[in-house]
Formats: C-alpha cells, structure tokens, sequence
C-alpha cells in the first residue's frame, strides 16, 4: 500500500484525539457518521480514507484537517 506510514500515523493521531476528548470509538463514530468499525480500521492504519472522510473525522474532533495530517 503506497504511504503505509502516513495513513497509520494519521490513524494514530485520530485516535489520539479521540481519547483526548474522552469519546469511546462507538461515541466517535456516532458523532462523525462513520460506522465504528471503519473508525477501528483507521485507527489502526487498516483503511485508507478518503478527503471526505478526513473532514467528517476533524469535524467531529473539532481541529483542521490538516493537523491530523501532520500530527499538529
């Protein structure tokens, strides 16, 4: 998978600051739309999202996207 290193980095950031803001996957993924197994797959750098879902996910954690982009 091209960028392997990147999506799991984001995927760590994402879940970063989901514990941050004390939300469990299945509080995170109802807040953002997602489902929370597609949550779980990002979080551990299994899934590739795409722009869209980038922007679902900062809404939901309240940053710009691309501070989960580059671990701001």
């Amino acid at each position: 998978m091209k960028n392997e290193q990147e999506i799991k980095e984001f995927g760590l950031e994402v879940r970063r600051r989901r514990i941050a803001l004390g939300l469990s996957q299945e509080q995170f993924a109802e807040i953002s739309g997602l489902h929370r197994t597609y949550v779980s797959g990002i979080e551990r750098g299994d899934r590739n999202p795409t722009i869209d879902i980038i922007f679902q996910i900062s809404r939901a954690l309240r940053c710009p996207p691309g501070a989960l982009l580059s671990g701001e």
